[in-house]
């Protein structure tokens, strides 16, 4: 997981409040992006452990390659700014 090294992964998980705001944020963006359930995708689950210190903390974001773990929107424009202007 992680592997999408060009786009925009969030990975969520069903009744997360943080998840909900984020993605309902998204969506009224631009920007291209893939969601994936980490109660549904046990390697996504692993990955977000891997990047935040053990633990299922979601909303988590990959661009590009680099993790942002509960960015809020702004941090993640900045992120793509800098690792994925092409999305912009």
């Amino acid at each position: 997981m992680g592997e999408d090294r060009e786009g925009v992964v969030v990975y969520w998980r069903p009744g997360c409040p943080y998840c909900m705001k984020l993605r309902l944020q998204l969506r009224f963006t631009r920007l291209p992006y893939t969601e994936v359930n980490i109660w549904k995708d046990p390697e996504a689950a692993a990955y977000v452990r891997s990047v935040a210190d053990g633990n299922e903390t979601v909303p988590t974001v990959s661009v590009a390659g680099t993790a942002l773990v509960n960015p809020s929107l702004r941090r993640l424009r900045e992120a793509v700014r800098t690792h994925a202007p092409h999305l912009m």
